[in-house]
């Protein structure tokens, strides 16, 4: 199978001229550029990824280059398909945004491979102009965090809604998720799912909670960042 893919290619890439060649690589490096820049910019530094940056400015290459050897040679691309089947990519799942900007730069590359070089560079500034949009203006950003919150108290306490009333006043919503013993049984761990509004005040609601379990240990965590673009 190998072998045919490599004359099926020979093929077609003397029918590829040098200069088609060379735009194409011009073309696809541009555009990754400006998506990798895009990425870089719109994205905070909890979620950033070099190793996607340099994806984002490789990825546009080499589909352009695969799309633009094999042409429109469907029994080289089917072999081709077989012959990529058996490499396996192990890593970890991205979330949304990345797998976005991955689909943007394969888009980018396909565009770049068929020969539609200022399609390409259109759609490629007017995404990047869009996502820069959507990160300046916070659209969709939702007006709330999600926390977690786990408060010591002694063992002789009834933990049984002795929060519910400070929870009520400063979350929307809330939910007790895990109880557990520590330091020999000496003391209760109790942990909650809370979501709290951006005007909510943290100290104050941290300060109550401490009247209420004996000043022990009380830690409030970011369970979710906000979602942007």
């Amino acid at each position: 199978m190998l072998n045919d893919l490599m004359t099926q290619l020979t093929q077609t890439m003397t029918a590829v001229s040098v200069t088609q060649i060379l735009l194409t690589i011009f073309s696809t490096v541009v555009l990754g550029l400006i998506i990798g820049f895009t990425y870089h910019k719109t994205t905070s530094a909890g979620d950033y990824s070099q190793a996607l940056f340099n994806t984002l400015i490789m990825l546009p290459i080499l589909i352009s280059l695969i799309i633009l050897f094999i042409g429109s040679n469907v029994a080289g691309a089917f072999s081709l398909a077989g012959a990529f089947s058996i490499i396996r990519f192990r890593s970890a799942p991205g979330n949304p945004k990345d797998i976005s900007y991955v689909l943007f730069a394969v888009a980018a590359g396909l565009a770049c491979g068929i020969g539609f070089y200022i399609y390409a560079l259109l759609f490629t500034v007017i995404i990047c102009i869009l996502i820069a949009v959507f990160k300046t203006a916070k659209l969709g950003v939702p007006k709330t965090d999600s926390y977690i919150l786990k408060i010591t108290i002694p063992e002789n306490l009834n933990f049984k809604g002795i929060f519910d009333e400070i929870l009520d006043e400063f979350s929307p919503e809330y939910s007790l998720t895990k109880v557990k013993t520590a330091d020999m049984g000496s003391v209760f761990e109790l942990s909650y799912d809370v979501v709290l509004p951006d005007n909510a005040d943290t100290k104050s609601f941290i300060d109550k909670i401490r009247c209420k379990n004996g000043n022990l240990t009380v830690m409030l965590a970011l369970a979710a960042t906000k979602n942007e673009f």
